[in-house]
């Protein structure tokens, strides 16, 4: 654990970048972002950069505040989200710290590295969710048991009704309960395990760079999710490993355009 006063813990000197200003006039703003999305974003840099580990302190909100050249509050607001996560926690009277809790623990088991917004790390992490989640489809189409496949099929037809009724937190919920639900009906532990810190991992990313909100391929994931469903109802496994290849491929592209707009124009 690194105990040094807070007041001494620094980080590399940056300045946000300028607000985009209005074109023609207009209040709208092409591809904003939100300071405190910025903020957070060099906040996890600063925790890789520096190869801090649970418990390690970090600096205070108004170092934090002076060093990046923002307000106080939008260095707050970031630390809520990075709270949220599970990877820094603020004590009261003590500090900002990294997180011992088990979001900053799956980070750690992956190296420590990852990055919610670089392209590079999203790409890796869809790499590895495809080879796992392929596996646990193809083994789940010839274990699940029945329970097993009505609880697949529940968690698609919420997800229907989420994204048919406009309901963005009905739909995330019911997307997360269909992937644990394949996994479970796997009947591999380790599958299972692995799953779930790749998800973990990939709901940082939403959280801080991308907005949740139905882009204009949801439909389309809703009707993989039954692709999937069906294969593993009707044991074809190979039909439900190249069904899950072609759901996450497409979810890598919406995440690969999203961030690239948000961060690139």
């Amino acid at each position: 654990m690194n105990d040094t006063p807070a007041t001494e813990a620094a980080l590399p000197v940056q300045v946000l970048p300028a607000a985009p200003t209005a074109v023609n006039g207009s209040d709208e703003r092409r591809d904003y972002r939100p300071g405190y999305e910025i903020v957070a974003e060099r906040i996890l840099e600063y925790i890789a950069e520096e190869r801090l580990v649970a418990g390690d302190r970090l600096p205070t909100e108004i170092d934090l505040a002076e060093t990046l050249n923002t307000s106080r509050a939008v260095v707050r607001e970031a630390v809520k989200i990075l709270s949220a996560l599970g990877r820094v926690r603020a004590h009261k009277g003590r500090g900002l710290f990294v997180a011992d809790d088990e979001g900053m623990l799956i980070t750690s088991r992956w190296g420590g590295f990852f990055r919610p917004v670089d392209l590079d790390h999203v790409l890796m992490l869809f790499e590895f969710r495809r080879v796992q989640e392929m596996a646990a489809s193809s083994l789940a189409a010839t274990r699940a048991t029945p329970s097993e496949l009505r609880t697949i099929e529940l968690a698609m037809q919420q997800c229907r009704h989420g994204f048919v009724h406009g309901q963005v937190d009905v739909f995330n919920q019911a997307d997360d309960d269909f992937h644990a639900a394949v996994t479970a009906a796997s009947h591999n532990t380790f599958l299972a395990s692995a799953v779930r810190d790749a998800r973990r991992l990939q709901r940082q990313s939403s959280a801080i760079g991308i907005h949740d909100t139905f882009s204009e391929h949801t439909g389309a994931a809703v009707e993989e999710h039954e692709a999937i469903y069906r294969a593993i109802r009707d044991g074809h496994a190979e039909e439900a490993a190249q069904a899950t290849a072609v759901h996450l491929d497409r979810t890598l592209e919406d995440y690969r355009r999203e961030i690239q707009r948000r961060l690139f124009g």
